[in-house]
């Protein structure tokens, strides 16, 4: 994964232009699924207009008669103003400064700021080196970026599974030279795919969506309302590349199937972790709990609430260029794949069963399933799945909310239910069949 990012992080993505384009192109050499959607400017998308095209030919700063440049696109995408638009000129120190952005706390890095739907442009700089420019010489500024008619564009993965029922796992690719935010996502999303598109026989459809934050996000929306009533699970994937606990910001509602799974892999993953009431803030969690939309979406992230406040407080690299190669993990992009990978397990496994033998327990030893004599941690789990599943399998409680009840990892709670329904205890029910 790590090998994978390292080739996406040079790239100057945007909500628009050639760098998401670029980024979708490489991920689809490891999921050739992966379709690219273009949606051109003007387009009303709900209370959203698709905005104008960005392009950056190139972008420097430099000291009047001097050929040395300060900085330059070239070296850093992040120097410069990301939707910037364009200028050339020559100017004062202060009229300099108030084009200019750091990070006083922070003096050697440099931050990541947006100007999507602003009439700015700009560049972004350590403090460091803002504090050694001398203000009383002239600056050349040469930004030579373009906004034109064009399209959004974000990817989109479809894998079909026996049901119509639809798993939505979303992440955002407009960051450019970020990691954490939100390379990490696009990657794992794209071996999430790639993990799910070669399994032989699934019962769940997945959809997997690249967008732009926010806006592709409201633009995948409002062109597949239709989709709406197939969603029953989703996430949005984000951060999860660093050593941050994990933390699962639950959907909306609070109370959804989705809300349930991920707690319990998590649970049974073993690993720290905390859970997250909703709330408006975030990434694109908030376009799918929109009120009018509300579909049965969570996030699970690691450092991105790193505070219980509300809001909470991202890692303290976050937007900005210390968010490269060497803060994010290969091992910690390898958890949190596999935690991803148990939800689907988790998801797919998933069942409502209803008793066959209602009045007073079973009778296993006539099926021969009589409990094996002497103690320990399997007899223990068999014993217990075996009470919990005959006493909660009432076509109401399905297989997670079992396991959560008797306190076990889900995995022996779905073996012992595949042993009762071999033998005639239990059968799914509710559209599980």
């Amino acid at each position: 994964m790590h090998g994978l990012m390292e080739r996406l992080y040079p790239l100057c993505r945007s909500i628009t232009g050639d760098g998401v384009r670029e980024t979708l192109s490489i991920l689809k050499e490891y999921v050739p699924l992966l379709e690219l959607v273009e949606v051109p400017t003007g387009k009303e998308v709900y209370d959203w207009i698709i905005p104008k095209e960005w392009k950056v030919k190139e972008a420097w700063l430099k000291y009047k008669d001097s050929d040395e440049k300060i900085v330059d696109f070239n070296d850093m995408n992040l120097y410069l103003l990301n939707y910037s638009r364009p200028y050339k000129g020559v100017i004062d120190y202060n009229t300099l400064k108030e084009h200019c952005f750091t990070i006083e706390d922070h003096p050697d890095w440099t931050p990541y700021r947006t100007v999507y739907y602003s009439d700015m442009w700009g560049f972004c700089l350590p403090h460091s080196l803002f504090c050694r420019l001398d203000q009383n010489r002239e600056y050349e500024v040469n930004i030579d970026t373009e906004l034109f008619d064009g399209t959004l564009t974000y990817g989109e993965i479809f894998i079909r599974g026996c049901k119509e029922d639809e798993v939505l796992i979303s992440t955002y690719l407009c960051h450019p030279s970020l990691c954490n935010d939100n390379l990490s996502g696009v990657v794992l999303t794209a071996y999430l795919a790639m993990c799910l598109s070669q399994e032989k026989r699934l019962k769940f459809s997945y959809r997997f969506i690249f967008v732009p934050e926010t806006i592709g996000a409201v633009t995948w929306l409002a062109n597949n309302e239709d989709k709406f009533e197939h969603i029953k699970y989703g996430l949005v994937a984000t951060c999860v590349g660093d050593g941050h606990p994990f933390v699962y910001k639950k959907s909306r509602d609070g109370n959804q199937k989705i809300d349930k799974i991920v707690e319990k892999a998590l649970l049974d993953s073993g690993k720290v972790f905390r859970l997250m009431d909703y709330y408006p803030g975030g990434s694109d969690e908030r376009q799918y709990g929109s009120p009018g939309i509300n579909l049965p979406v969570g996030s699970l992230v690691r450092g991105l609430y790193t505070t219980e406040t509300i809001p909470s407080r991202p890692f303290e690299e976050y937007h900005t260029s210390a968010d490269n190669l060497f803060y994010v993990k290969a091992e910690y992009m390898q958890e949190s794949l596999e935690v991803y990978l148990t939800i689907m397990e988790y998801i797919e496994k998933n069942s409502l069963y209803l008793s066959q033998n209602m009045k007073g327990e079973p009778f296993l030893a006539k099926r021969k399933l009589n409990m094996p004599i002497g103690s320990g941690k399997d007899i223990y789990y068999f014993d217990v799945a075996v009470r919990f599943l005959m006493c909660y399998s009432d076509g109401k409680n399905d297989l997670i909310s079992i396991a959560a009840k008797a306190e076990l990892p889900f995995e022996e709670v779905y073996s012992v239910a595949q042993i009762l329904e071999d033998a005639g205890l239990l059968k799914k029910c509710g559209g599980h069949e």
